[in-house]
């Protein structure tokens, strides 16, 4: 930074081109208005990016306009040189979260449905054939099915137009409509009413209790914690178009909160039942929160859960306007071609306990979790902006509660929506805090499963769990898929990260294998979860 710089020159400077060029406000400008509230949007910023590292004399990262949202604050940061942000900002420690022990919390089962794509003739059932999909780099994402948006056009002309021109592709379950109402003890009327998701994740749990080896009647009357993160309210929403329709089921057919509620009644599991909706990171806090409640005594066992299904059109409508789907129909994460992300459904469920109960219960334990992490993004650059700052927190609580040096992680299964932005942010936040003080020889692998099935979002957290745990069982990393030219905004060497671009080995060498999974909610809740062998 050259001295004919000072922080009030860079000030005028930003005031001056975003009055001239985008139209702003000196006075919002004046007032501490956001680059989002200003109007900078993610593209803007990427020009904005080069036209101001030309004026400054030094590179400058479409990233720091999300760290330092403000026009004071990005003065301030280009003048006084590369500074770590005060975590207290954001409102983090150092230490982790409020337990009352440190029990490493076993995972000893997994049930997962998911969407197989065009190639396959049917949904992904179990873990097993979960790790085959990996394995061969395939893809779940289609066209949306003919049958499932056919309900929306009203045979006018601006219905066929809006359809016509909202995102068609996605990750789609088959036979979402399938439900064995009969083993589940519900009458067909009731069954109607069900939400799907309520349906599909009594199913998955059933199945992931069998993974587990855990006979479900053996839990009746047991604190056994139910933990299920959802957010899609699709169902409820078409039901109330008809006022006349509306009968006794209706309520709890579409309530989100009895996601969870279904699972504990029909096993009669008396632990904690939450219904957990951080949007895209629900089903990792749920993972958080059901750890909890074993360190603390509420669960014995708990089922950690995600579940998620697009029954309209309107969501992916409402993203295409904020301009976040994208165009090539494929999360491209942390690749040059990263351009929005592609949505998608699925269901995962975790079996925890204890380790010392695992241990003396004789359980097949997957993997072990030592420690997670929760925190918010407060004011950042926008409602739906990522927070650096309070990424890099979450990361260093995690690791704290954990007990371990972030330097020993192996592997991150990422956030990694394949967005413009998204993404360098994410991997700063890692590299500051992951990457920090590692060998160059010796980088942090990052991946991200939405390269394979688009955005779970309500149950994108537990579909990268998983993609973990199997990864430590089967020593061996799958290549995140499509992963060609590396994110110019990404200084990977610098920041000491590595794409998994290639099938990897992963086997023991003498200590713990470490991965983390991280998860970001578009509201701004944060989590991060390491899983140990």
């Amino acid at each position: 930074m050259t001295s004919a710089f000072d922080e009030a020159a860079v000030r005028r400077w930003l005031t001056d081109y975003l009055v001239e060029n985008n139209g702003c406000s000196p006075e919002h400008i004046a007032r501490g208005a956001s680059m989002h509230d200003l109007g900078v949007g993610s593209r803007d910023a990427v020009v904005l990016t080069g036209v101001l590292s030309e004026y400054v004399g030094r590179p400058v990262s479409p990233v720091d306009f999300w760290q330092y949202p403000t026009v004071d604050a990005l003065a301030k940061f280009l003048t006084g040189g590369e500074v770590e942000p005060v975590e207290g900002a954001v409102g983090a420690g150092t230490s982790g979260p409020g337990i009352s022990t440190d029990e490493p919390i076993a995972v000893v089962g997994l049930g997962l449905r998911l969407p197989g794509g065009a190639e396959a003739d049917g949904n992904i059932e179990g873990p097993d054939a979960f790790w085959d999909f990996l394995t061969e780099g395939r893809s779940s994402v289609v066209e949306v099915p003919a049958e499932r948006w056919a309900p929306f056009d009203d045979g006018t002309a601006d219905g066929a137009s809006a359809l016509a021109n909202t995102t068609r592709w996605g990750s789609y379950l088959r036979d979402v409509d399938a439900f064995d109402a009969e083993f589940f003890e519900v009458i067909p009327r009731e069954a109607m009413r069900m939400d799907p998701q309520q349906r599909l994740l009594l199913e998955v749990t059933h199945e992931a209790l069998e993974n587990a080896g855990i006979p479900a009647d053996t839990l009746a009357e047991t604190r056994t914690g139910v933990f299920a993160g959802a957010s899609a309210a699709d169902y409820a929403q078409l039901g109330a178009a008809d006022l006349s329709a509306i009968d006794a089921w209706y309520s709890t057919g579409g309530s989100i909160s009895i996601i969870a509620n279904r699972v504990s009644y029909f096993f009669d599991f008396r632990g904690p039942s939450v219904t957990v909706d951080t949007a895209c990171s629900s089903s990792l806090v749920a993972i958080h929160l059901a750890c909890q409640s074993l360190r603390t005594g509420d669960s014995d066992v708990a089922l950690a859960a995600g579940v998620n299904l697009l029954l309209s059109p309107a969501g992916t409508r409402s993203l295409d306007q904020a301009d976040a789907m994208s165009k090539t129909g494929q999360c491209h994460a942390f690749d040059a071609a990263a351009d929005g992300f592609v949505r998608g459904e699925g269901c995962g469920v975790a079996v925890l306990k204890r380790l010392s109960d695992a241990q003396r219960d004789g359980d097949r334990v997957l993997a072990v979790i030592r420690g997670s992490a929760v925190n918010q993004d407060g004011r950042s650059n926008g409602l739906m902006a990522p927070n650096p700052s309070a990424q890099m927190a979450v990361l260093r609580a995690a690791y704290a509660a954990a007990g371990v040096d972030p330097r020993e992680v192996d592997y991150v299964e990422a956030h990694g929506t394949g967005t413009l932005l998204g993404d360098p942010i994410e991997a700063r936040a890692l590299g500051t805090v992951l990457g920090k003080g590692r060998p160059a020889e010796r980088p942090l692998l990052v991946g991200a499963v939405k390269s394979n099935l688009g955005h779970l979002e309500a149950a994108a957290g537990i579909a990268g769990f998983a993609k973990a745990v199997l990864s430590l069982q089967h020593n061996a990393i799958p290549a995140n898929r499509g992963y060609e030219t590396p994110n110019p905004h990404i200084p990977f060497d610098k920041l000491r990260l590595a794409v998994v671009a290639e099938p990897t080995d992963w086997a023991p060498a003498g200590r713990p294998r470490r991965a983390g999974i991280s998860s970001f909610g578009f509201g701004g809740t944060n989590a991060h979860a390491g899983s140990y062998t």
